[in-house]
């Protein structure tokens, strides 16, 4: 064995021993999920499968998926079918607390309520998703956020974005503006681009999509340039950043973008900033420089923070993208270790996997898969697993992955919130 290999070995031997002793005098751990999302969802049900009691904390009544949320911006879908309520949640038997996580006091093992209470707990399982960085942006704030939505948090900005677009006259111009990786869902801005494109097409005809781009290279880059091709040679125009797409600021008053590449005035702009994990993560001492949480890939524990374990887009999953599917595998994975760990048993080490489904119209999609394993401190790409849909399928396969697509979400949001 290598090294490497004998660390992250000795590394994990040493934390399944350190963190199972408390559990020698505990019959009934108190653990507390924060955030109600694929991630923390999943993780508290599957705790409460394993016969672990759980209290999930999440200040909405109600959960909104961002997979599916582009179909709703382009007038395929109502917000309704992607807005789920907790009370399949409750039935599964997760205790269920409505409020906001605004400190976490690890010392003490407490987390404080924006009501003003505090719940105790001997591991806590975070999960919130990511806060979107208003500082990144010149001129581009929570404010310019209502006039020039990202809609990279599904909610009232899905519905202000499809609103938009709806109102929009033939002939306007549609800029999508996409950060530099990591942020939320990497395939997401050009899915969007094109089902937007896929509704200017019919209702809009002389209106088109600009994507402003921060890089050069994106996820399924090759199968969306085809789909644009055949579908939209009209209608979508992508900017990299060597040709002038990072946006450097914006003015939501006169509505006005200026990128590396020049000046835009287009009737709808859909800003996407970077992103990070949020705020109570770093104040908790669990983000990095870099704005995530980097976790033990093993147990999803923070190597910053023992006890606290981070799910979903928050951490620092290395090459595991941030996704859905990604935070339902991972909710998984922890879930299991930290019985483990309370059993006094050595966690195994997973192997993780991601799929994506990503639409270019109504009944033409696409997929990239992968596997991920523990290496060290961060999770790898397997070689040899995984890959992406073919360059040259017939629409047949690309309405059949469409198909796929909706099921896979259909299955998902039953399973967890049914």
């Amino acid at each position: 064995m290598s090294g490497r290999a004998n660390r992250r070995q000795v590394l994990g031997g040493l934390t399944a021993t350190a963190l199972a002793a408390p559990a020698l005098a505990q019959a009934k751990p108190a653990i507390v999920v924060v955030g109600g999302g694929y991630g923390g969802v999943t993780v508290a049900r599957e705790l409460v499968r394993l016969g672990l009691g759980v209290t999930l904390v999440e200040p909405s009544a109600t959960y909104t998926s961002c997979p599916s949320s582009n179909a709703v911006i382009a007038g395929m879908l109502p917000i309704s079918a992607v807005t789920f309520d907790y009370a399949g949640v409750a039935r599964a038997g997760v205790t269920m607390v409505r409020d906001t996580v605004t400190a976490i006091e690890a010392e003490t093992r407490r987390v404080r309520l924006a009501g003003g209470g505090s719940l105790a707990y001997d591991r806590l399982v975070v999960s919130p998703g990511v806060a979107m960085r208003f500082d990144a942006i010149p001129g581009y704030d929570e404010a310019a956020s209502l006039v020039m939505p990202h809609s990279w948090k599904a909610g009232t900005q899905t519905s202000l974005l499809a609103r938009q677009i709806a109102a929009m006259e033939d002939g306007g111009l549609v800029i999508i503006s996409v950060p530099g990786m990591p942020y939320r869902c990497p395939p997401g801005p050009y899915e969007r681009a094109s089902l937007i494109a896929d509704y200017l097409k019919t209702h809009k005809p002389r209106s088109k999509v600009i994507v402003l781009d921060a890089k050069d290279k994106y996820s399924k880059q090759p199968l969306f340039e085809a789909a644009w091709k055949t579908l939209y040679p009209d209608h979508i125009e992508w900017v990299p950043a060597s040709k002038g797409g990072t946006l450097k600021r914006v003015d939501a008053g006169s509505m006005l973008l200026e990128s590396e590449g020049g000046r835009f005035k287009p009737a709808v702009a859909n800003v996407i900033p970077p992103q990070h994990a949020p705020e109570f993560c770093f104040q908790a001492g669990l983000a990095d420089a870099y704005g995530w949480c980097r976790i033990d890939p093993v147990t999803f524990e923070s190597i910053r923070v023992p006890g606290i374990h981070v799910l979903g887009d928050a951490s620092a999953a290395g090459a595991m993208p941030k996704s859905a599917f990604s935070a339902n595998a991972q909710g998984k994975v922890c879930a299991q270790a930290i019985a483990d760990l309370y059993a006094g048993r050595k966690p195994d080490e997973p192997r993780l996997i991601n799929v994506c489904y990503s639409l270019a119209a109504p009944d033409y999609a696409f997929s990239v898969a992968g596997v991920y394993a523990p290496e060290w401190d961060a999770l790898i790409s397997v070689p040899g697993a995984g890959g992406l849909s073919p360059d040259d399928a017939p629409l047949e396969v690309r309405a059949k992955e469409a198909t796929l697509g909706a099921a896979w979400y259909r299955t998902i949001t039953r399973d967890l919130f049914g």
